[in-house]
């Protein structure tokens, strides 16, 4: 496995009635891309706000409402937290894909179609059972940015800071934009 350097302002995309926004217990019992069910926990962070919308997105895919028909209250809600620099298992990169036998067109495979998370699993708990701290990985969340990363951080301890969570409006609308670990303004106003 390769590795990348990672560390920053990273965010996550919440139910706003959710207690605890960085608990990742719920993601043991159901798995995800990079966590079998029932193995480990693992929380799933987007390194800038237009992936994190792309995910957002993603919860009501299907579904016979947009998020004009939610109430604010029931709107997702973005969380921003700090990590400390560290190295992750690297499925960002061609290099790195390629160590991991995954495609470089990752997140999409030859046929064009997205990789599946039984695919991934497999590759999440060596990683887990290495002692690596998640896998850094390019998003494949539907019209996620060219470019955009998600990060699945195992639940090995660590404690993220937890910074401020942002209603809908103020994160989604396009009122506010993120770079890769960082948070900045977007608009007219940025430079």
């Amino acid at each position: 496995m390769r590795h990348v350097e990672r560390g920053g302002t990273y965010v996550r995309v919440v139910d706003p009635a959710w207690a605890d926004p960085l608990d990742a217990s719920f993601s043991r019992r159901s798995g995800g891309r990079w966590n079998p069910p029932g193995a480990f926990a693992a929380l799933y962070l987007c390194r800038d706000v237009e992936t994190a919308r792309a995910n957002a997105r993603r919860l009501i895919e299907g579904q016979p409402f947009t998020f004009d028909d939610l109430r604010p209250e029931r709107l997702p809600a973005l969380v921003e937290t700090s990590l400390p620099d560290a190295r992750y298992v690297d499925a960002v990169s061609a290099r790195g894909l390629a160590s991991l036998g995954l495609p470089a067109s990752y997140p999409l495979d030859a046929r064009g179609r997205v990789v599946s998370h039984a695919r991934c699993r497999p590759i999440g708990a060596a990683a887990w059972d290495a002692g690596e701290p998640g896998v850094a990985c390019r998003s494949a969340a539907p019209g996620a940015p060219a470019g955009g990363e998600e990060l699945a951080l195992f639940d090995r301890g660590l404690r993220l800071r937890r910074g401020r969570r942002r209603r809908f409006e103020r994160w989604y609308r396009g009122q506010e934009g993120a770079g890769p670990g960082r948070l900045r303004r977007s608009g007219p106003a940025a430079s």
